[in-house]
């Protein structure tokens, strides 16, 4: 018994010291978004698309806090109401007039699920379909129940054009607020850095690929170039396989 205790210690230490001196040094907290220098010569045209289903109680945070970003280009929030049943475009258009953006929030009725698509992909295709007509240079892919620093768009997209990048993508600060969010949320943050290893991601020469769905900014080229978000249509961890298939296709 006890040289079978020795050796699954053994076993352990040699897997964690692997870990520690092979696997992209992934504890390290040091790839975070720069605030560095954000003026750009030329600003590109930027669209949200943010597919919400019965947001109504979070709508209002939101998406204010997307309508008034201070990114001085062309920007228009497409928010596309997943036949909610809590009046969530109504909570939409309220939050847009209020704050004086009703030009900017294009409101779009989710069509009903076809078959071989996720739910939540469906709704980011349509918001992408229809935001295509405004011909943008970037898409903002965020979830209905983030809110956004007012700078945030303006770093993203200074980020993407000043380091030619297809998609910066960053991890949002997660509630941590009762017991058990204290408890699991940093374990899973934790636990998706061991998957993927931040340094690797942002290394074009490594194939590790990772993304936060929350906050994704992809240029439109890219989106085309890998053929849409159809390609990902069944995916389970959408975020991580969209970004896979952008850096597969950058050779």
């Amino acid at each position: 018994m006890d040289v079978i205790v020795l050796g699954l210690m053994l076993l352990s230490l040699t897997i964690w010291l692997g870990l520690l001196g092979f696997w992209g040094q992934f504890w390290r907290t040091d790839q975070q978004l720069e605030v560095t220098e954000t003026q750009l010569q030329s600003l590109p045209v930027v669209c949200a698309v943010v597919p919400a289903r019965n947001e109504a109680e979070l709508i209002p945070t939101s998406l204010r806090s997307l309508l008034l970003q201070d990114y001085p280009g062309s920007f228009n929030v497409f928010l596309v109401d997943d036949r909610s049943t809590d009046r969530t475009a109504n909570f939409a258009g309220g939050v847009a007039h209020a704050v004086g953006k009703a030009q900017q929030l294009h409101i779009i009725s989710g069509e009903p699920l076809p078959p071989g698509w996720s739910g939540k992909l469906w709704a980011v295709e349509q918001g992408i379909k229809s935001a295509s007509l405004f011909a943008p240079d970037y898409f903002l892919l965020t979830d209905a129940d983030i809110e956004h620093d007012p700078g945030n768009l303006r770093r993203l997209v200074a980020k993407a054009v000043q380091q030619d990048l297809d998609m910066v993508s960053v991890m949002v600060r997660l509630r941590c607020e009762s017991f058990w969010e204290k408890l699991l949320i940093p374990a899973f943050v934790f636990f998706f850095q061991k998957l993927y290893p931040f340094r690797w991601v942002n290394n074009p020469n490594n194939a590790t690929a990772a993304a936060a769905g929350g906050s994704i900014l992809i240029s439109r080229k890219a989106l085309e170039r890998i053929g849409g978000i159809q390609v990902i249509r069944q995916a389970l961890i959408d975020d991580c396989a969209l970004a896979m298939a952008v850096k597969k296709s950058r050779g």
